[in-house]
């Protein structure tokens, strides 16, 4: 896992103890944000977690860098990814054998080439951005909701679950409950 969210957010700190639990590494970035691609490319994780704003950063980079390449780039890398979310929602499985090789396996070598996990929560996120980027990166993207006060996560979706726009069910250790306040 790389670890690159400040140290006080308590998204941060829940994933730092269940990594400490699970026995899994953690690798700490530079220091600087403007070189976390160059860290992941180094510490190549199997977990990336991040924040919504991160990812619609990445989004608008790679739109932007293929844009640049011209209109028979965006009309083929288009078409990919059409192909690559009908795969996912009639599949659920998050790999193409020929657009990965074409487009997707250089995408995830931005993230050091073998994330099998991405995590994202603290704001809600566009499902566009998010079915987006799990194509590109051909893997699950697991969005949570929670609050501080409840030690982060409290729902969180599925990795099996392809559809984008919801933060999923409750964690097995949280109940909720709803309550109908006349008042309000």
């Amino acid at each position: 896992m790389i670890s690159y969210l400040p140290l006080a957010h308590s998204f941060e700190k829940v994933l730092f103890t269940a990594a400490l639990i699970m026995g899994v590494s953690v690798g700490y970035y530079s220091g600087d944000p403007l070189k976390l691609l160059d860290d992941l490319a180094e510490l190549k994780p199997n977990l990336f977690p991040s924040v919504p704003r991160l990812f619609n950063r990445i989004y608008d980079k790679i739109q932007a860098g293929i844009k640049a390449r011209g209109p028979a780039a965006v009309a083929l890398f288009n078409r990919a990814v059409s192909g690559k979310l009908r795969h996912l929602s009639n599949k659920a499985t998050y790999t193409h054998t020929v657009w990965d090789n074409v487009f997707f396996n250089r995408m995830r070598a931005l993230l050091g080439g073998r994330v099998k996990i991405m995590v994202t929560g603290s704001a809600p996120i566009s499902s566009e951005v998010l079915s987006f980027l799990k194509v590109c990166f051909c893997c699950p993207i697991l969005e949570g909701y929670g609050q501080t006060e409840s030690s982060a996560a409290g729902c969180i979706t599925s990795p099996f679950d392809p559809v984008a726009g919801h933060v999923g069910g409750p964690l097995s250790c949280i109940r909720i409950r709803l309550k109908d306040l006349p008042e309000m």
